[in-house]
């Protein structure tokens, strides 16, 4: 396969590197509007956190999940990089399917769930209610230290080459 040319893995890598930050800025959104959720008695304001992160969990984490997952695969595949050759990258892939699971359907989904109750003045006394706020935390930490460790494999490199990988 054709490898790509500097000018082509500079634009590559720039979309990359756009994608992951939506996605990093998007989680620091979430872990503001879920404090922002957890800590206020105004059913109003509940509702109005839950509409936004079911909101942005539609769009923008879709968008930019989507998005990192292709460039990343492109990078890997129209470099010296490859997608098996180096441990680290092996490590990126594994996070990033943990963060289509939980970008893609599980923010989505506790998002969804949390809505209709928020909009009630007693949205904590709901059954289920305060289980599902609780898996949403449980989300949005292990994504956003999913996307921090990506962002340190991709500095640091660690672990190297594959013993024994041989270049099909």
């Amino acid at each position: 396969m054709k490898k790509l040319s500097l000018r082509g893995r500079r634009i590559l890598l720039l979309l990359h590197l756009m994608f992951a930050a939506i996605m990093l800025g998007v989680q620091a959104v979430f872990i503001i509007l879920t404090l922002t959720a957890s800590v206020t008695k105004d059913s109003t304001v509940l509702h109005a956190c839950y509409s936004i992160m079911h909101l942005l969990a539609d769009s923008s984490v879709r968008a930019s999940t989507i998005g990192t997952t292709v460039t990343g695969i492109l990078l890997s595949v129209l470099t010296s990089w490859k997608l098996f050759r180096y441990y680290w990258i092996i490590a990126k892939e594994v996070l990033t399917l943990l963060c289509i699971g939980i970008g893609m359907i599980g923010l989505y989904q506790w998002t969804l769930k949390g809505i209709s109750p928020a909009a009630m003045p007693n949205a904590w006394d709901v059954p289920g209610f305060a289980v599902n706020h609780t898996w949403l935390w449980i989300g949005i930490i292990l994504q956003t230290l999913s996307l921090i460790t990506m962002y340190i494999l991709s500095i640091w490199k660690p672990g190297g080459q594959r013993k024994g990988y041989r270049e099909r």
